[in-house]
């Protein structure tokens, strides 16, 4: 079959097109994630929609397709999903990765995915945090027991979703693929945490995440679009815990310096933890997104609590590096 029936459904003209109902947008995306769609109609749609707008029900049914595509993950004993998208044009070093340490070293078992433009932003600072990256389940499932953080990126999570995001650079324009990945929860994590660089799909990664039935998950805007608390500014957290909704979460410190401003040395990253480097809003960045974690993850019960338990983790940390 192919998405004709789908494409004309959403863009028929004013007064006839509708949105697709939850079950068609599964039905279509499973198409182009199969390859039975055809490369011009998987365009035709992604932009009709991307002019449109997209519905909860269509990024629902979009993220059970990929979810359903990367079934061959979901056996990976993860405590927490932490999808990592942004292209990083707007942001600075991946503080975040410092953040998911001190939450492996509080016991729980990461995964976390993604593509971030050429990567080397990123992956290049795998290395000297003594992380790699899983190119199979085997590899994340060993990563996982060893260090706690399985870092698997997209093309080894799947070929054909890479090829889907990579559409960006022939349509020049984002995609909801982009944001169906963020919701994709590949290990079928109980828990997620997800960032946005715009926030109108906050609602709609938080309506996905619990239809799909996930126990926890909060969005919020972070740094250049990652799961990242900025410290200078509340941040406004989205979705849902065993509590329902989660309150905002304050503003840390009186500083409003861009992230892009603390450092451009890629070093600094390692020195920080490692405590050659020091800086008071690089490890505001990553105690506050440590916290946010831990929280989601039911590790405490409030938020100045898991400040607490990151504070805690981190002077820990310094303690093992000295010795």
């Amino acid at each position: 079959m192919s998405l004709a029936p789908y494409i004309a459904t959403v863009a028929r003209g004013p007064g006839r097109a509708r949105p697709l109902t939850q079950t068609e947008a599964q039905e279509a995306m499973t198409h182009a994630l199969d390859g039975t769609g055809a490369p011009e109609a998987v365009g035709a749609l992604l932009m009709t929609l991307r002019l449109r707008g997209e519905t909860a029900d269509e990024i629902t049914g979009f993220s059970a397709a990929f979810r359903a595509h990367l079934r061959r993950w979901s056996k990976l004993e993860a405590d927490l999903d932490w999808p990592s998208y942004s292209a990083g044009r707007t942001r600075g070093l991946p503080w975040f990765l410092l953040s998911a340490r001190l939450v492996a070293a509080a016991g729980y078992r990461i995964m976390i995915h993604g593509r971030n433009g050429s990567d080397a932003a990123l992956r290049a600072h795998l290395g000297p945090l003594g992380l790699s990256m899983s190119l199979t389940p085997t590899e994340a499932a060993t990563a996982l027991e060893d260090v706690g953080i399985a870092y698997v990126p997209l093309e080894a999570l799947s070929a054909r979703a890479t090829d889907l995001l990579a559409l960006r650079d022939h349509l020049g324009l984002r995609s909801c693929v982009n944001t169906c990945l963020r919701v994709a929860n590949p290990a079928a994590a109980p828990v997620t945490v997800q960032g946005v660089f715009h926030p109108p799909y906050r609602e709609l990664q938080e309506a996905a995440c619990e239809r799909l039935g996930d126990s926890s998950a909060m969005i919020i805007k972070g740094g250049g679009g990652e799961f990242e608390r900025y410290p200078g500014k509340p941040v406004v957290c989205h979705g849902f815990g065993p509590a329902g909704a989660w309150p905002d979460a304050p503003a840390i410190l009186d500083d409003t310096r861009r992230l892009t401003e603390v450092t451009d040395d890629p070093a600094h990253l390692t020195g920080l933890w490692e405590g050659s480097w020091h800086h008071p809003f690089a490890t505001a960045t990553v105690l506050g997104t440590a916290a946010l974690a831990l929280w989601s993850l039911g590790a405490t019960q409030t938020l100045p609590e898991a400040e607490a338990r990151a504070a805690t983790l981190w002077s820990a940390r310094q303690t093992r590096h000295a010795a």
